[in-house]
Formats: C-alpha cells, sequence, structure tokens
C-alpha cells in the first residue's frame, strides 16, 4: 500500500503526509483520543477527503477495490448482524436468544479463499471448533476476539488492520496470535498494520512506527528507533496527591451487616450441552480482594454475571450476595446499590450518545442511561471522579464520540462514583494507553484501601493487578 494523503478530515489537526511502503508492517501508536481510529478511517477511505489524494497499490492482489482488499476489526466490531438488537444482559437470557447466529452460520458466510490447510489451523489456533454451534451472543470477550479475529484471516486480505488485538485474550492465545502474525507478514502477501495503546504489545515483526497525538500524524520512523526514544523520556509518575484525594473520601458504611459479601455453594451454569461453571464453591469476604482468572471461556464474566444478578440462573443457584440468599424477596437493583461494575459486555451494550458527564451519572442508579436527574451536589461528584480518571475536559462531550479508551475511562469513572461497597472490574485497564493503564491502576490501588472495600478484578495481564490483592481464584474451561 503506497500513497500521500492530506487533511482527510476536519478533526485532525494538521495535514497528513504518508507513505506505507510494501514489505511495512506498521503500528500506530498514541494515548486514548490522539486522533490513531482517525487516520485509520482515512486509510480505509471511510470518508471523503477534503483535500489531497489517496492512493492504493494492492500488487499482487487480483482486485483493486478497498472493500476486497482491506480488513478493519475495530474495536467496537463485536456480535455482526446482531448488533443492532443486541441489548445489555441478553448474553445471559437464553429465551431471547432465537434470531441471534451461531458462530458456524457466521464463518459460513466467508469465502473460502485460503487453502484447507491454512483454514485448519486458524481453526485449530483459535480453538473454534467447539464454538462452532454456539450463538454469537455467547462468546465470551476474548472468545469473541477470537471469532474475529478469524474470520477476518479467512477472507485473506491484502492489507488487515487490527484495533488492539491482543486486549481480552488470554497470555497462550497472545503468543499464539503474535506467533501467526508473524508467520503471515512473513509471507508477503499480507500486509498488517496495528493500532496499538500500549506499547508492550508491538510485536517484534512490526517495521515501523506512526506516532500520533493531539490528532498530529507523524511521521514514520523504524519500530526500534521509537521505542527507544520513547522509553528513555517515560518518567514514573508517583500519582501520590491523586492517591492522597482518594484516601480523603469519608468511609461510608456499608449499608449491609453480613461480613460474607458473595458466597456460590455447588454453583453449577449450563447453557444447552455446554458446562461453563461445575459444582463452584466461593466465599468472598468484606475486604477481600480478589483476582479472577481462566482462560477465554472459562466463565470468568458467567460467574460476575451471577454476582452482579444479571444472569437469571442465579434463582436456581445456591448464591447469597451480602448475606441474602437470592430469590428471597431483594430487587436486583437493591443488590446492584452496593456494586459498581465494569466490563466488556457493559461497554459494547452501552450505546447512548449522551454528554459523558450523564454516562458517569448513569451510574448513581445503575441504569444504561440516565434517567433521574441528580441533584447539583451528586454532579459535583461525578466530574470529582471524571477529574480523578484524567477526563474533566469532556464532560460536555458525547459519548460516542469519544475514543473507545476515553469510553472506557468513563465506565470506570461510573463504576466509582457512587462509592460503592463492592468492585467488580472485568478487564478494566481493557484498550488504555500505557500512561492511563498506570493511573487506573493507582486509582483502584487507593480506593481499596479504603475501610471495608471488597474487589474482584478480571485480567489477563499479570502486571495490571494492583498491589492490593490478597486472594484468587483460578477457573478451568470445561471441554
Amino acid at each position: 500500500m503506497g500513497g500521500v494523503a492530506r487533511n482527510p478530515l476536519v478533526r485532525l489537526a494538521q495535514p497528513v503526509d504518508l507513505d506505507i511502503l510494501a514489505n511495512e508492517h506498521i503500528a500506530i501508536v498514541g494515548p486514548n483520543g490522539a486522533g490513531k481510529s482517525l487516520l485509520v478511517d482515512m486509510l480505509t477511505g471511510k470518508y471523503p477527503l477534503r483535500e489531497g489524494t489517496l492512493e492504493y497499490d494492492f500488487t499482487p492482489s487480483p482486485t483493486t477495490t478497498v472493500y476486497d482488499n482491506i480488513r478493519y476489526i475495530a474495536f467496537r466490531d463485536t456480535y455482526g448482524s446482531a448488533d443492532a438488537n443486541y441489548y445489555y444482559q441478553q448474553r445471559w437470557n437464553a429465551h431471547d436468544q432465537d434470531e441471534v447466529p451461531t458462530v458456524r452460520e457466521l464463518l459460513g458466510n466467508v469465502p473460502e479463499r485460503l487453502s484447507g490447510q491454512a483454514r485448519q489451523t486458524l481453526f485449530e489456533m483459535f480453538r473454534l471448533e467447539p464454538l462452532l454451534d454456539k450463538k454469537i451472543i455467547l462468546l465470551s470477550s476474548g472468545e469473541l476476539r477470537k471469532f474475529q479475529l478469524a474470520k477476518s484471516l479467512l477472507t485473506f486480505p491484502r492489507i488487515l488492520i487490527m484495533d488492539n488485538p491482543f486486549i481480552g485474550l488470554d497470555a497462550t492465545t497472545r503468543a499464539s496470535l503474535n506467533k501467526l502474525l508473524e508467520q503471515l507478514a512473513g509471507l508477503g502477501k499480507l500486509q498488517i498494520i496495528l493500532v496499538l495503546s500500549m506499547l508492550d504489545d508491538v510485536p517484534a515483526f512490526i517495521t515501523h512506527v506512526i506516532p500520533v497525538s493531539d490528532k498530529v500524524v507523524k511521521g514514520k520512523v523504524e519500530r526500534q528507533t521509537y521505542l527507544d526514544t520513547f522509553f528513555a523520556q517515560d518518567k514514573a509518575n508517583p500519582w501520590t496527591s491523586l492517591q492522597e484525594n482518594i484516601a480523603k473520601l469519608p468511609y461510608t458504611h456499608a449499608n449491609y451487616t453480613s461480613d460474607e459479601v458473595v458466597k456460590l455453594n455447588h454453583v453449577s451454569i449450563r447453557y444447552d450441552d455446554r458446562t461453563i461453571l461445575k459444582d463452584l464453591d466461593w466465599t468472598v469476604m468484606r475486604g477481600d480482594k480478589w483476582a479472577l482468572s481462566g482462560e477465554n471461556g472459562a466463565g470468568k464474566s458467567t460467574l460476575l454475571s451471577l454476582v452482579c444478578a444479571d444472569n437469571p440462573q442465579s434463582y436456581a443457584c445456591d448464591i447469597r450476595l451480602f448475606g441474602r440468599k437470592r430469590g428471597t424477596g431483594e430487587s436486583i437493583w437493591q443488590i446492584k446499590k452496593h456494586i459498581g461494575y465494569v466490563s466488556p459486555e457493559m461497554h459494547r451494550a452501552y450505546l447512548k450518545n449522551l454528554p459523558t458527564i450523564e454516562i458517569v451519572a448513569s451510574g448513581l442508579h445503575d441504569s444504561i442511561g440516565l434517567y433521574q436527574r441528580p441533584h447539583e451536589a451528586q454532579m459535583e461528584v461525578c466530574a470529582w471522579w471524571m477529574d480523578i480518571f484524567g477526563i474533566a475536559h469532556l464532560k460536555d462531550k458525547p459519548f460516542l464520540q469519544l475514543s473507545s479508551g476515553e469510553q472506557r475511562l468513563a465506565l470506570l469513572a461510573r463504576a466509582f462514583v457512587k462509592d460503592p461497597e463492592l468492585l467488580i472490574l472485568d478487564e478494566p485497564l481493557h484498550g488504555l494507553d500505557t500512561y492511563n493503564r498506570r493511573r487506573v491502576k493507582k486509582v483502584i490501588e487507593a480506593f481499596c484501601r479504603r475501610r471495608d472495600k471488597t474487589m474482584i478484578m478480571v485480567t489477563h495481564y499479570e502486571e495490571e493487578l494492583p498491589d492490593v490483592i490478597t486472594h484468587r481464584l483460578h477457573l478451568e474451561r470445561h471441554r
């Protein structure tokens, strides 16, 4: 792919001059909200150029169209044709999934341009065989990412653009994906462009880096030159004042009396003929900080859906939350008032284009959208948490106009805004840049050091876990 484009979008601050040459594999890097997605929109021809030219040379591809030659997997690529009707919690409601396609049905629409051996290799690497008859909406966050990657690779594009392809994948799958992409890059027929928030994820096969910051596309530089410069300039921020501000928050006495926050007794969850959780015993005590781990599809998000009262199967299980057995009269809202929650499922379902501060304020009443107008003091608390997460300047900007990383920061502020007794964080640093990952990790640590705060956190990156972890639970996937 070669060419030059200038000023493709009004929202980019400066004109762009850029050549991506044959055999170059690119990483587009920069902070959350820097303009990385705008550059991708330019490269894929999503919007007409205001001025300048955009030229392609897809040799040796037999076709010349962008549609045939470029595949882009964006952060919000989710359930394909099921997206339009998807709502939060639908994954857990089996009675509301009749029209949802299966993995087999969606992959059946992919032209078989790969050889049979290459296709089988992809199926084995992504472990797609056990997923083929599973409805797309039942895939875990990691399984869904595997499916999208495999589906795109099965079309054998000339250019493959991937937005943070490694996030949400367990360590084994990340290593396998990196090896596969390296092999594909070495063939010379596929050119790879990665959009990355984490500099830890710049693979060795990447030849050049294009930095983007403040809506300005910088010049292309060789990978090692960029990494050497970045890490030399990267200074550790002690975050002292940030953590002190959180520590000064007044103690909010828990409005429940039990020292047992979560208790599961021989809990099993099945969907059709697939066992997700089997005979699980688990007790979370007040003040515990749990790290929940397991490979993609092991049931981590399903387990959290039981704790958050989102999964209707919880009524058929022996589960006690905050000292009360599920199904003994408490409402879902009585449970949720104790919980601050963020997850990939929530992010995918949050399609309300409200001012961002209203998205944060919706956490006060656990709604998807703002249906009760907060009073002035509550809005001040929302603004305070937005400042803690570094997004105070975005309070009036519509949520869907934010970058995916900025959206994640807003949803994190939403989880903290009511000062919950139980914090449930499912991949909370998903899509955040290096700076914001450090910031959020320090926020979590400071919050959890406060009296009586309990936390359950899921991540596939050991280094993302805060220093306050006291217990661990590892789930094994049932075959």
